[in-house]
């Protein structure tokens, strides 16, 4: 597994940057000819949202997005020249951030940043793909909870807009494996597999990615103080014990918890080792 410093999480999203929603309709007393708005076209919010990818289509190929693929947008005050600000998110195992500027429909990628985990085969196509789309000047369409992003070329992204998942009750999917300030990726062949649930009468279960568990927990702040985990006796060998020793280490004892939107890290301060997650 290759590691690499994770790029800083986006902050939380305050802008309120609008673009053209699909469709139009006329406003009172305007016909189609009205220079001073014959259409008033209903605004909807690119900003302040977290936009789960649901597929990418370059060269005519379409791709779904694993689990986790995801872009959130931040801006600062408008110019002539449009809003600058970033996109931060997940490639669909690496995170990711760039500069970009917002002017009416029309979202514009600069240069960016990202992690350099190794990645299973099909997620790294998926990334490849993604980066391809996901740069340069592109065309944005807001429909509902829909956003569409298109290159000149016709590639295009499709994303929904998804809300925040509470701490307690959600599943959290183990993505990746933490250590101070670096992430790795997860042995090969576990993806999916671990996952956490914080209930809401103090308990903490899932799997382990090999053996289902349980254990006790209390919640004060940002900590979580776990007891001692019960779990079921399989033997794990192989990859599977891998990403066993490592998600036991990191809800082991006093786990400090990090919740961004859908995403949760979950570091022990015992260990030193941590998972990151996303809900679902």
């Amino acid at each position: 597994m290759r590691t690499q410093l994770i790029v800083p999480a986006a902050a939380a999203l305050t802008a309120a940057i609008t673009l053209t929603a699909c469709g139009s309709e006329k406003g009172p007393g305007q016909g189609a000819g009205d220079e001073a708005g014959g259409s008033v076209r209903p605004a909807a919010p690119v900003t302040g949202v977290h936009w789960t990818v649901r597929d990418v289509t370059v060269d005519g190929k379409r791709t779904a997005a694993p689990a986790g693929a995801h872009v959130e947008f931040t801006t600062g005050e408008a110019g002539k020249d449009g809003a600058k600000g970033r996109a931060e998110g997940n490639y669909g195992c690496n995170h990711f951030g760039a500069e970009v500027t917002i002017k009416g429909d029309t979202i514009t990628v600069g240069r960016g940043q990202m992690t350099e985990m190794g990645c299973p085969q099909g997620v790294a196509g998926f990334e490849e793909a993604l980066r391809a789309a996901f740069s340069g000047e592109l065309k944005a369409k807001v429909s509902e909870k829909n956003l569409t992003l298109a290159t000149a070329e016709g590639d295009s992204i499709a994303l929904t807009a998804q809300p925040a998942a509470p701490l307690a009750g959600t599943k959290w999917t183990v993505t990746s494996l933490l250590k101070g300030e670096t992430a790795a990726s997860l042995p090969a062949g576990t993806e999916g597999k671990a996952h956490v649930v914080i209930g809401e009468d103090g308990s903490l279960s899932g799997n382990l990615g090999c053996n289902d568990f349980r254990a006790e927990a209390k919640t004060s702040g940002s900590t979580l103080t776990v007891g001692r985990l019960s779990s079921t006796r399989k033997m794990c060998a192989g990859t599977a014990g891998m990403l066993e020793k490592a998600v036991t280490d990191a809800l082991t004892g006093k786990v400090t918890y990090e919740l961004n939107h859908r995403s949760l890290t979950l570091t022990s301060a015992d260990t030193g080792k941590g998972v990151a997650a996303t809900a679902g």
